[in-house]
């Protein structure tokens, strides 16, 4: 009865229209009400925990520094740099837009930002220069979904958060898949640029390979910094979060000097809208996931999961599958706050490891982002490319299907993810 009133609730408030974080609310409330246990003030005092958790004041640092690194040019001075490289070979432009997607994910960890930055850039030379706009859209949107598994990952953060999982060990196990992910695009586009006549980039001499990246030096430091400092243990997630707002400020303000000081109050305010709503549904999400807790909600979806319980690759396979299903109807936020706390007790009574789960939680859910209907980042790129979402996703199907084969051969062969987050994080 638990699991019917909560998912009914949820569903039909969101096919009302409503949003979210609400929805989410009133799913709790709902559940309050159903064990007879309605308290306003134990619902303001939810939402005031779910806001008030150290770790997500890495979320608003994060959010100001992909404002300021995309205010101060650095997306242009990666993809001059990416340009610079691999330009002149044939669909050369493609392979630009993958290295500049995977650099920028260690920016900002924002999937929506780094697609919209890569596309506002490389959709219009991409198409003067004969490439296909539809399948360009394809690649930089399946591109735009590595930034959520790079290091500084926000939905690794919610995640951690969530699911009382370790932050710093999620953005350790998230960079090989990452690069992974990367490789994939880079094969898929290479077998598809074979049969491609576009023009090609003139080729770059080694002086100005030399100067794309003196001037792309100062950004290319920041993940260094960032990955380098919790692996030596010099900093936490949210205190590398800080550390890279102030990083990205000094460089946007004084080395680039892209950004003047007057700017910096809009950037402010910027920030400060997307980490509102971003910490409004965390603070709405505790609601109801302290209604699941105490409804006991984990051990009813174990039940319905008895048979595949003992055998964890096939109950990954299953998961996957419904939080494929998921993705489809549900963006990637909302989607870890819902089923996070439902999730995580059945994979670790099942003996998963949490750290692995939650890498492949992600993974899957960055793919509802780039799958209609919902798909906000490939609705980004449409937008970007004035192109309609029907020639949008007749594009990205290539791409969309390398990206799930590694889902899966993750689930057949975990130590892929495993063993690389061993490594980097002792």
């Amino acid at each position: 009865m638990i699991l019917a009133i909560f998912l009914g609730s949820l569903v039909i408030l969101m096919a009302m229209g409503m949003p979210i974080a609400f929805a989410l609310m009133l799913t709790g409330i709902a559940l309050m009400v159903h064990l007879d246990f309605f308290d306003a003030q134990l619902v303001a005092q939810n939402m005031l925990s779910g806001a008030d958790v150290y770790p997500l004041m890495a979320v608003p640092c994060f959010i100001l520094a992909g404002e300021l690194m995309n205010a101060g040019g650095i997306s242009r001075r990666i993809i001059n740099l990416a340009s610079s490289m691999v330009g002149h070979i044939q669909g050369g432009l493609g392979y630009v837009a993958i290295a500049a997607t995977l650099l920028l994910g260690c920016f900002s960890g924002s999937a929506l930002a780094d697609t919209a930055a890569v596309a506002t850039l490389l959709i219009p030379m991409m198409r003067d220069n004969g490439y296909p706009v539809p399948r360009s859209a394809g690649l930089i949107a399946a591109g735009g979904v590595i930034a959520p598994i790079v290091p500084p990952s926000m939905p690794f953060i919610i995640f951690g958060v969530t699911t009382n999982t370790s932050i710093s060990s999620l953005f350790m196990a998230g960079i090989v898949p990452a690069l992974l992910r990367a490789a994939g695009l880079v094969f898929v586009w290479f077998m598809l640029a074979r049969k491609m006549t576009v023009s090609l980039q003139p080729k770059s001499s080694w002086k100005q390979r030399r100067k794309a990246l003196v001037d792309a030096l100062w950004a290319l430091i920041l993940p260094v910094i960032i990955v380098g400092g919790m692996r030596g243990g010099l900093f936490t997630p949210t205190e590398a979060a800080a550390v890279a707002a102030v990083y990205a400020l000094f460089v946007s303000l004084f080395i680039y000097r892209e950004v003047k000081w007057r700017q910096v109050v809009q950037l402010l305010i910027a920030a400060a809208r997307t980490t509102s709503t971003v910490m409004f549904l965390c603070a709405a999400a505790l609601v109801s996931s302290y209604m699941v807790t105490l409804g006991d909600l984990p051990a009813q979806v174990t039940s319905f999961l008895g048979p595949v319980m003992e055998h964890p690759r096939l109950l990954m396979c299953v998961v996957m599958l419904l939080l494929l299903a998921i993705g489809t109807v549900m963006d990637l936020t909302p989607t870890i706050l819902v089923m996070g706390p439902v999730l995580m007790p059945i994979m670790t009574a099942a003996g998963i490891d949490p750290t692995y789960f939650g890498v492949m939680f992600i993974l899957v859910g960055t793919l509802g982002l780039i799958h209609p209907p919902v798909c906000t980042v490939l609705n980004v790129v449409c937008g970007v490319a004035k192109i309609s979402l029907e020639s949008a996703t007749k594009g990205i199907w290539p791409f969309l299907l390398v990206e799930t084969a590694f889902v899966f051969l993750f689930v057949s062969f975990p130590q892929v993810i495993t063993q690389p987050m061993i490594w980097f994080h002792h």
